[in-house]
């Protein structure tokens, strides 16, 4: 027992050292990228001039480095970054409050979202790499001006806004040069957080309408690795729904994303949880528990059920030929993933524009009553009460009352309605009112607008 905390001792040890080190890391490319990206703008953002050798080598930036100027202590003073305890995300609450980051905050972690080769994110390895459509979707647009949107624009950490309705785009705003338009743009791919979850539901109803898949109700015990584990003799739709009796396995502080072991869901494969966290336990009561683990699950399952080559093909069938994407996207591998015991996360990357396309898609399909929209209107038939703690009167997560196959649905005051939402952290918020035809969609670095006004509202009003 003494060998075993002294091994898992040392192991903290050594990866409290070695996260150290890539923080310092990231930070000193944070900087090199601020000089060669934001220079015309040196004093704007708070520089103090350099000093000594380093004021000759501004220009130069192969010099600057190798002469340690980025690390000078005084070339970012006013450059107040906070990184919360070295997290890899802004948190959006601490202690119950809402965090409200300031400019350069928001910027450090767009930079290290988009940048980074240390994340799981624009860097991280690829798992089903899907290239631009040979015949992209091409909106129709009828814009109109939206000052208070605008104004957010320039206020918040919002990235983009657009509004859908009609069949044309009519409000399509972003994030101004001197704010974060420098960064991101119509070609940016940015992380889906778990907007990816809905994403995976929605490749689950095209593997059912194809045949791989049998239905909704259908066991996944046909999977070897679930043999003998807490998932064994569950239907896709407890799974789906969030509700497979799974929530005392995970962390009491973060039960989305960490095992009650300590291990992070998104750098675990499902072959690995099997083996370590879901080995011999059965589950207890089913009701809605999130967690990021289960739509993992699903889309391994999917590619278990027909191939890595098939599910390939499928995908690029729904995503370049369907939907039509613009700009290429990929979903994520987790960092433990192998030859042996390859898997994929729910986590993606794509623009901003082939968001909308992917919510378009959906709205196409319930409307027209296909498979899929088939499939999508039995998720509504089939959803179920999420738990009070969830619920707030602020945002998309907690104005939902029900839970409906990996996504949100039940808005207050419309829960009989067919509104669907694939909200994820930090502000990627889709909108989908399948009856009223409209599509309201954010992009953001941190949940600091008012969604409240900015989405529900337009959805429930129509303004």
């Amino acid at each position: 027992m003494k060998k075993i905390i002294v091994f898992l001792t040392l192991s903290f040890f050594i990866y409290a050292n070695s996260f150290a080190d890539r923080q310092e890391e990231r930070f000193s490319k944070f900087n090199k990228w601020l000089v060669q990206n934001e220079f015309k703008d040196y004093y704007k953002l708070g520089f103090a001039e350099p000093t000594g050798k380093c004021k000759d080598l501004e220009k130069f930036s192969n010099l600057w480095y190798y002469n340690k100027c980025d690390k000078q202590k005084k070339i970012i003073p006013n450059y107040n970054v906070n990184t919360y305890n070295g997290n890899s995300e802004i948190p959006e609450l601490i202690n119950n409050k809402v965090v409200k980051p300031n400019h350069e905050t928001l910027l450090y972690y767009f930079w290290s979202y988009v940048h980074a080769d240390d994340r799981n994110w624009a860097s991280a390895p690829r798992h089903s790499d899907i290239q631009p459509s040979d015949n992209p979707y091409q909106f129709e647009f009828n814009l109109r001006e939206d000052k208070y949107i605008k104004k957010q624009m320039q206020k918040t950490a919002l990235l983009s806004y657009m509004l859908y309705e009609d069949g044309k785009i009519v409000i399509d705003e972003m994030s101004p040069k001197d704010k974060f338009g420098k960064v991101f743009t119509n070609e940016t791919q940015f992380h889906s957080q778990s907007v990816g979850k809905s994403l995976a539901s929605y490749i689950l109803g095209h593997a059912i309408c194809k045949g791989y898949v049998e239905s909704i109700d259908s066991k996944i015990n046909d999977w070897p690795i679930i043999k003998n584990s807490i998932y064994h003799d569950q239907k896709i739709i407890d799974i789906i729904n969030m509700a497979a009796g799974d929530q005392a396995y995970f962390s009491k502080d973060n039960p989305s994303n960490r095992y009650k072991t300590g291990r992070s869901v998104s750098n675990t494969t499902p072959k690995k949880a099997m083996e370590n966290e879901f080995k011999e336990l059965k589950p207890s009561k089913k009701k809605y528990a999130y967690n990021n683990f289960l739509p993992h699950l699903i889309l391994n399952y999917v590619i278990f059920k027909i191939g890595e080559e098939k599910y390939q093909e499928l995908i690029d069938e729904i995503f370049r030929k369907k939907i039509g994407i613009e700009h290429g996207m990929f979903f994520v591998e987790p960092e433990t993933s192998e030859p042996g015991d390859r898997s994929t996360t729910s986590t993606l990357l794509a623009t901003r524009y082939d968001y909308l396309r992917m919510s378009k898609a959906m709205l196409d399909d319930w409307q027209n009553d296909t498979c899929e929209g088939k499939y999508l209107k039995s998720l509504f038939e089939r959803k179920i009460k999420k738990n009070e703690q969830w619920e707030n009167n602020k945002d998309a997560f907690g104005l939902t009352k029900y839970y409906a196959g990996f996504f949100h649905t039940g808005l207050k005051g419309m829960k009989n309605r067919p509104i669907f939402i694939m909200d994820g952290y930090g502000g990627q918020i889709f909108t989908i009112d399948f009856e009223r035809g409209r599509i309201v969609a954010t992009i953001a670095i941190h949940r600091d607008f008012n969604w409240k006004k900015m989405g529900y509202s337009v959805i429930k009003k129509g303004k």
